[in-house]
């Protein structure tokens, strides 16, 4: 009943009894036949209309891209001649704030001869939206110093498309819109030979400080200059990226500066105290890694594994955080491995520990930069780390002869047991899982009533008291 309805009900429906012929029929039905009948009948025709309208490029300021047009009494619209192009803007221009282009009070820039017929004539003072210039912009870094063409065709072909555009969310209607429109029009010219200009975006997160975005107008912004002078560059850089995966937004916490400061000075201290003996073992390559002392092998264990998980994160997945803490659990394993056997004291298997770190510092890198170039010195590497090849791990490597299983007692973790590698008897799992001291005393004064082994991950024994 329209009486009782606040606004119109304007989904798909059925065509009211006021509708004539119409009644009944389905309301998309019902509109395709009106329509029909208004175009025989002459009175009307379907349209459609749609919400983004005809950009208006120009701009009455004094920034942005000269159109090069020049206006004749006698002649009309001329443009720029080619030989006088590029139009360059005046610097002695007065900026007043009053209304209109302050390019319109430079008569030295505005009057001038008509190209044609020689005559007084006017240059267009307007200048283009800069979104013109950032809609095709990465296609003249491909030929940036053509000057015959806006870009060399053969050269958009073999790069194009771009692999990746990372940018903020205040990009997605305007510029993203009006970059992708670009290309389409560049390719019904044969320009170009793709139909998007882009295979993935990825658009970041921002930073917050209780719990919104960090404006100067709110006044919850903090000064990275600070931040950098207090900490270092390093540090200030890892947070942001460790804080979260890069499309989500963050709290801001300066406590966890403080963190990527202790660790970047914990793996600076663990070099500095060995570089006299791991500059003495020059040589990783083709070592073997037979008879490795067990506190070494789970190092170079560790190591691959690290370089596999780094890799992965940052060229498939861009989750530069998590990369970031397996460096971290990479550092730790170092200090675990150098309590049980020092540096010093690994022998000729002190290979083990220059190729880990060597690796941590090339994975360190992208990250931290200038402690990385640091480390690679101390560790006697010449040049510029970033200039040294991407470490690869070895699958072999990443081979345990024993793994480990979580224990769960009714769920709750009780503790844990390295079994072989490969064991299939479930009764042996079973009965390392019920010795294990903390799961045996959970186990006491309890009936067992279920067990379940999940093979490789956790083994979880189900009782009642």
């Amino acid at each position: 009943d329209p009486s009782t309805m606040d606004e119109a009900f304007t989904p798909d429906g059925v065509m009211m009894d006021n509708c004539g012929p119409h009644a009944g029929m389905p309301s998309a039905d019902g509109r395709r036949r009106m329509n029909g009948e208004a175009e025989v009948a002459g009175f009307g025709n379907a349209a459609v209309d749609y919400k983004l309208k005809d950009w208006g490029i120009s701009r009455q300021r004094y920034w942005g891209t000269p159109i090069p047009i020049i206006y004749c009494d006698e002649c009309g619209v001329t443009p720029v001649p080619e030989s006088d192009l590029p139009v360059t803007l005046p610097e002695d221009v007065e900026f007043t704030g009053r209304q209109g282009s302050p390019l319109d009070r430079v008569e030295s820039f505005v009057n001038v001869e008509c190209p044609r017929c020689g005559g007084a004539a006017r240059r267009e003072t307007d200048t283009m939206d800069t979104f013109v210039d950032s809609s095709w912009y990465y296609l003249r870094y491909l030929s940036p110093h053509d000057d015959q063409a806006a870009f060399e065709v053969d050269a958009a072909r073999y790069w194009m498309p771009v692999d990746i555009y990372i940018g903020g969310i205040t990009h997605a209607v305007m510029h993203l819109l009006y970059f992708r429109f670009f290309c389409k029009v560049l390719r019904n010219f044969e320009m170009l030979s793709v139909d998007e200009p882009v295979l993935k975006l990825l658009t970041q997160g921002m930073v917050l400080m209780g719990g919104t975005a960090m404006s100067k107008s709110r006044g919850n912004i903090v000064d990275p200059d600070e931040m950098v002078a207090r900490y270092g560059a390093d540090a200030t850089r890892i947070f942001v990226l460790f804080a979260a995966p890069p499309e989500r937004d963050f709290e801001w916490d300066e406590g966890g500066i403080e963190g990527c400061s202790r660790f970047l000075s914990r793996a600076w201290t663990l070099v500095s105290e060995a570089q006299e003996a791991l500059q003495a073992a020059d040589n990783c390559e083709n070592q073997s890694s037979d008879d490795l002392p067990e506190e070494l092998a789970r190092l170079r264990r560790k190591a691959h594994d690290t370089t596999r998980r780094v890799t992965e994160e940052l060229h498939r997945r861009l989750h530069f955080n998590t990369a970031v803490a397996a460096l971290m659990e990479l550092i730790n394993e170092c200090y675990a491995a150098t309590s049980e056997l020092p540096v010093d004291k690994a022998g000729d298997h002190i290979w083990v520990y220059r190729d880990t770190l060597e690796r941590f510092a090339q994975m360190l890198a992208p990250f931290a930069p200038h402690t990385a170039q640091e480390l690679w010195e101390i560790l006697g590497r010449q040049g510029y780390i970033l200039d040294s090849p991407w470490p690869s791990y070895d699958p072999d490597a990443l081979l345990t002869d024993r793994v480990s299983l979580a224990v769960q007692v009714n769920g709750k973790l009780r503790g844990r047991i390295e079994i072989p590698s490969g064991l299939a008897d479930e009764a042996a799992i079973l009965d390392a899982a019920r010795s294990e001291p903390n799961v045996a005393q959970h186990l006491e004064g309890v009936t067992l009533l279920r067990t379940v082994v999940v093979p490789g991950k956790v083994v979880n024994l189900v009782v009642k008291k």
